[in-house]
């Protein structure tokens, strides 16, 4: 877990220095693609429903959490959001992520629950906040 939580805090220092750079964050190659400021936005989603899979993991197990990731980033309209206030609030909910991954109880590491939108998918806390910066990772190479 420490290797996960490293990774995250420096994820973390270098998107907070993207304030203030000269970046086009509202172009859309297509109607269909996010902006860069809507993937910060979508990001921001992802880190609120994985911090409550964290959390949730310290004292239950095989619940089921997702959402609609389209729709989420439609409705709260990221596009029209000030970019410096998403990248706060992305960062802050971040820094809330590693304070809980810091302080896993280690005998709840193991404790799973199901992140899938169709057949039971279980996977356990570890595996998840890999997964998490991986996928932050995956969205983040083409603005970092």
């Amino acid at each position: 877990m420490n290797d996960t939580v490293n990774k995250l805090n420096g994820i973390i220092n270098n998107v907070k220095q993207l304030k203030g750079r000269n970046i086009d964050w509202a172009y859309k190659a297509s109607p269909a693609k996010w902006s860069k400021k809507e993937v910060i936005g979508h990001l921001k989603d992802s880190a609120q429903i994985n911090l409550q899979r964290f959390v949730r993991c310290t004292y239950e197990e095989n619940f089921r959490l997702t959402y609609e990731q389209v729709e989420w980033v439609a409705a709260a309209r990221y596009q029209d959001a000030d970019i410096n206030e998403l990248i706060d609030l992305w960062a802050l909910l971040n820094l809330q992520i590693v304070r809980v991954l810091t302080n896993y109880p280690p005998g709840r590491l193991s404790a799973r629950c199901d992140n899938s939108k169709q057949e039971p998918n279980l996977q356990t806390v570890e595996w998840l906040a890999a997964d998490y910066v991986d996928h932050m990772l995956h969205h983040l190479k083409d603005i970092l």
